[in-house]
């Protein structure tokens, strides 16, 4: 079992950056691919980024050259830096890691870009 705590939401201007993290439990995290989700108001679910356990990344068009995914394996931690944040950004973003065949999800943490 992993448990996924992200950390790091808030409110901010559009243009600015924000940071977030996911903390995982148990001792195998750099086994696991890791990715971010956001979901706005109404939307659906959407993948935001991706990096392997042997750190190859991967984004989605509409954040690329923009937010960058990293992990830390000695600390158990993803990262998502976000820049140049924009109000279409605003949504609840998730954690999610995959070693198949299992999966865990975070519980999400609340971007809002806003002047």
């Amino acid at each position: 079992q992993v448990q996924l705590v992200e950390s790091g939401g808030g409110l901010v201007q559009p243009g600015k950056s924000l940071t977030l993290s996911c903390a995982a439990s148990g001792s195998i995290f750099s086994r696991y691919t890791m990715r971010w989700f956001r979901q706005a108001p109404g939307k659906q679910r959407e993948l935001v980024a991706t990096i392997t356990d042997s750190s190859t990344t991967n984004y989605a068009d509409s954040v690329k050259g923009r937010f960058a995914i990293s992990r830390d394996n000695a600390k158990n931690t993803v990262y998502l830096q976000m820049n140049d944040l924009k109000p279409e950004d605003t949504a609840v973003y998730y954690c999610y890691a995959l070693l198949l065949p299992r999966s865990y999800w975070g519980q999400g943490t609340q971007v809002t870009v806003s002047s």
